[in-house]
């Protein structure tokens, strides 16, 4: 691996007005990250306000019914829901060395805006949010929870009204205010250095589920499964296990109304590589380069893109593929919630569904990332008669 790539995806694309802004940053993170007063000041905030470490909860009754023992990485238990208040503390932290008082953000689903307006609201940040106004509609629960935290909520109006143009919105405002603004990144995309320090705040994940298997079973999973949309849930949880062959790596996308409908978000499956938002990536577009539309159910998953380190595994064989349509995800939100009683968030829903198609042995140990809870979901849900 060079500098800001993995292989050949990554990299910085972006104007030389925010170029100074990326080496400060990454400087920051070198400099900072490796201290032990930042290690213990982040470590405080995961265990005291966030909660953590999450459980590694054995679904005895789904276990039963699919033939193999599956675990799930309960991120849905986090102080505001879901995995992204990992990454938003942290860089927060950094933020605040930096000195920069405002914050922007960017968001689908929401939670990385609430993330984002919580962390701001505890270290008495101001707090910007991008996000569409399709997912505003979609998503209102979390829109009122980020003013509720403080937080200023932009609508973006423009192309799909979702994700990609709530991000191309942010990228706009901190390139006209980067003195004094961070943009807090969500995922593990965008230029380097923020693919590698998303992932390595949310490999907390991955460093949990490593040490709960082993001290439950006294060994490795066979296999590890998480949702993808731009992938700050699967390279939390994949980290840890990325050099181990032995244990299958599973990215699952949303195949929306199916990958030959034209209607979806599997940029892994059907992208080919191109620059969005600063970096290098598999991308859904056309043989022109311009970014095509994608679609999912779920707010999060609803992006054209996926990370640079992820487009890396994929071509290096490292991890499977696999996907879900809207109808997988929304039954199988129905039957983690009626079978385990818990409400899983429509994304984490997607990953859920493919126990259903990939076939497991009977000693077989399976980890899948709960990345978030159902509650901001239940207006969709209502909608499709669940």
């Amino acid at each position: 691996m060079t500098r800001g790539h993995f292989g050949q995806f990554g990299g910085r694309y972006v104007p030389d007005t925010l170029f100074s802004a990326l080496e400060s940053l990454e400087a920051t993170y070198r400099t900072i990250a490796p201290t032990q007063e930042f290690k213990d000041e982040f470590s405080k905030l995961l265990k005291d306000y966030v909660g953590r470490p999450t459980p590694l909860f054995l679904a005895e009754r789904i276990s039963a019914e699919i033939g193999a023992k599956i675990y799930l990485k309960r991120e849905d238990l986090n102080h505001t829901g879901a995995h992204k208040i990992n990454n938003a503390l942290g860089q927060a932290l950094l933020a605040k060395a930096m000195g920069k008082r405002r914050i922007i953000a960017e968001t689908g689903a929401g939670q990385h805006g609430v993330a984002t307006a919580t962390a701001c609201a505890l270290m008495g940040m101001d707090c910007v949010v991008y996000m569409g106004e399709e997912d505003i509609q979609r998503q209102s629960l979390n829109v009122y929870r980020m003013k509720l935290l403080g937080a200023t909520v932009v609508p973006v109006t423009a192309g799909s009204r979702t994700l990609k143009d709530a991000t191309t919105e942010a990228i706009r405002d901190w390139l006209t205010n980067v003195n004094h603004t961070h943009y807090i990144i969500g995922s593990v995309v965008g230029p380097h250095p923020y693919p590698t320090i998303v992932r390595d705040f949310q490999s907390i994940i991955g460093r949990e589920a490593k040490k709960q298997i082993l001290s439950a079973e006294g060994r490795l999973p066979d296999t590890v499964i998480a949702c993808v949309g731009g992938g700050s849930n699967a390279m939390g949880i994949f980290h840890a296990f990325v050099k181990t062959k032995s244990v299958a790596l599973v990215a699952v996308e949303a195949a929306g109304h199916g990958l030959d409908s034209g209607e979806h978000s599997a940029a892994l499956n059907r992208g080919t590589p191109g620059v969005l938002h600063g970096s290098l990536s598999y991308l859904l577009q056309d043989s022109f380069g311009q970014i095509q539309l994608a679609h999912s159910v779920s707010a999060g998953l609803d992006y054209p893109g996926v990370g640079p380190e992820l487009s890396y595994l994929k071509d290096s064989g490292r991890i499977r593929l696999e996907t879900a349509t809207d109808t997988d995800a929304l039954a199988s939100c129905r039957w983690l919630s009626r079978t385990e009683g818990i409400i899983p968030a429509l994304e984490s829903s997607h990953a859920i569904a493919v126990l259903k198609t990939m076939s497991f042995k009977s000693d077989d140990i399976v980890i899948l990332n709960v990345s978030g809870r159902g509650d901001k979901d239940i207006g969709t849900l209502m909608e499709h008669g669940l």
